[in-house]
């Protein structure tokens, strides 16, 4: 079961970086706005959204198969810490009751950061990777 439970966790967040990368090419209005909001208005330039949405697209498409992990997972954490970290108050508080700005939607991005945290400590363990296939 662990196997598969890798599987599935390595494929569905690599596949979340690629979906928000996606999104910072093809809807750079939405990618701007999340940075003006999150990021301190930080890389909201429709140039930096499309590189990035494409370094971040590439990140995670090597997640999702499982090669360079040593080298894309410190990445692939470093990333979803940020991500938690702009939406602290949606964790700390998902209703709103104490944090303005707080929203339940936002709150599972602890989860997928904890994800990240697990797949980078059981990288050993994960078999069914590209990595795993060339030794």
């Amino acid at each position: 079961m662990k196997r598969w439970g890798l599987l599935l966790l390595r494929v569905s967040t690599g596949w979340l970086l690629v979906m928000w990368g996606l999104d910072k090419i093809f809807n750079v209005e939405h990618g701007q706005r999340v940075a003006e909001s999150f990021y301190l208005g930080l890389g909201s330039q429709a140039i930096v959204q499309n590189v990035l949405g494409g370094l971040e697209a590439l990140l995670g498409l090597l997640v999702v198969i499982g090669l360079w992990r040593k080298r894309t997972y410190p990445v692939m954490f470093v990333v979803l810490l940020v991500t938690a970290l702009a939406v602290w108050r949606s964790i700390l508080d998902p209703w709103g009751w104490m944090l303005d700005g707080s929203q339940v939607l936002f709150y599972p991005s602890i989860i997928v950061f904890a994800g990240a945290m697990v797949l980078w400590g059981t990288m050993d363990e994960d078999e069914m990777t590209v990595d795993a296939r060339l030794g």
